[in-house]
Order: C-alpha cells, then sequence, then structure tokens
C-alpha cells in the first residue's frame, strides 16, 4: 500500500515544494506535476506554493535550476581525491557528470528542454554553462602543464562535450543496455584522453 509523503508543517517552503516536485518528476514526468498537487501533497493550502512560484512554469524553471547547480556541485565534488594530474582530474570530473546525467535522467531531461527556452532565465542559462567552464578550465591548465595537446579551446572543448554528453543522454534514456554503459564510459574516457594528448611526447 503506497503511502502520501510526509507532510510539510513549517521550515523552507520553497525548498519543500522543489524537492516532491522532483520526486513526482522522476516518478510520473513533468506532465503530472501540479502545483495544486503539491500543496496536497505537503499539506498546505492551495494557494500557499503561488507565494512562490508563479506558475507551474515558474517551478520548472527552479527546478532545472537547481538541477544544474547539484551537477556541477558533483563535478567540483569529483576533484577533492583526484590528485594532481589533469588527465586523472578529466576523468573524474567526466565520471561524475555522466553519474549525475544517469542518476538523473527525468531532471535531465527537464534542465535540457528548458536551457533551450527562449524565456530562459540568465541565472539558468549560467548555471547551464558551468559545467562546460569547468572543462575548459581544466583543459587549459593540462596545456600548460603539458598533458593536454596545443590548440584553442573551442577545437578541443567541443570534442570533448559533445562525446561526453552524448554518451551521457544515450545512456540516461536508455539507448544503451545497463551491462555496456560501465565499460562503456571507460572507453569514452579513453577515446576522450588520446583526443586531448599531447600530439609528442608528454
Amino acid at each position: 500500500m503506497q503511502t502520501r509523503p510526509r507532510r510539510y508543517h513549517h521550515g523552507d517552503l520553497p525548498a519543500a515544494l522543489l524537492a516532491r516536485a522532483e520526486e513526482t518528476l522522476r516518478e510520473k514526468g513533468s506532465a503530472a506535476l501540479s502545483l495544486r498537487e503539491l500543496a496536497r501533497d505537503l499539506g498546505v493550502s492551495h494557494t500557499a506554493p503561488s507565494r512562490h512560484f508563479a506558475d507551474k512554469q515558474a517551478l520548472l524553471d527552479a527546478l532545472a535550476l537547481v538541477g544544474y547547480e547539484r551537477m556541477t556541485e558533483a563535478m567540483v565534488a569529483s576533484q577533492v581525491d583526484a590528485g594532481e594530474s589533469c588527465r586523472k582530474r578529466l576523468e573524474a570530473m567526466v565520471r561524475a557528470y555522466v553519474g549525475f546525467c544517469l542518476d538523473n535522467a527525468e531532471l535531465l531531461n527537464l534542465m535540457c528542454s528548458i536551457k533551450h527556452d527562449p524565456q530562459a532565465s540568465k541565472a539558468l542559462l549560467e548555471a547551464a554553462g558551468r559545467w562546460s567552464e569547468l572543462i575548459e578550465r581544466l583543459v587549459a591548465e593540462g596545456q600548460r602543464q603539458g598533458e593536454v595537446r596545443e590548440g584553442s579551446h573551442e577545437r578541443i572543448c567541443v570534442p570533448v562535450f559533445a562525446t561526453v554528453h552524448g554518451f551521457a543522454n544515450l545512456a540516461a534514456t536508455g539507448m544503451l543496455a545497463p551491462e555496456t554503459v560501465e565499460h562503456g564510459l571507460d572507453e569514452v574516457i579513453a577515446f576522450i584522453l588520446r583526443g586531448c594528448a599531447p600530439d609528442g611526447p608528454a
């Protein structure tokens, strides 16, 4: 027998709404999200959510922003024990990105769709670009250390972005069999590192 989510009593209502919205997104998809239903789940008046989110779209925008912020946090956290080598740090960052995408497939889909909306907020667009900025900075550092080949960041980073995001999307949407994802990620990382390697001896 299924039980209703624990009711909200006090504290940060916007955070509670976002947390419950993410649960609903994961379980039923974005079409099932409703401010009125969220209010019912949390045990607050049906007008309470509108004090924080003007409508469903505002809620979805906020949820996508939270997703990008958590993605960035995961990628930053991956560097703590990655060591000094740029190659090891890049591997750790790629694994963190793909791991986030696999664990948050429905949220990732929402994040990507809202990012391309002409009405997307400046805050959302900035947050959406931070994961790629992290990789760009790491590539630049690798070039200074001689671990990454010379060349413009566009020539080096765009193939990295395309490879990482493409694999993550295929895995998160079920286009790849689960048993192939783990070793497939190993091959993707090896492919990226070969593409970034210096032309001559490091």
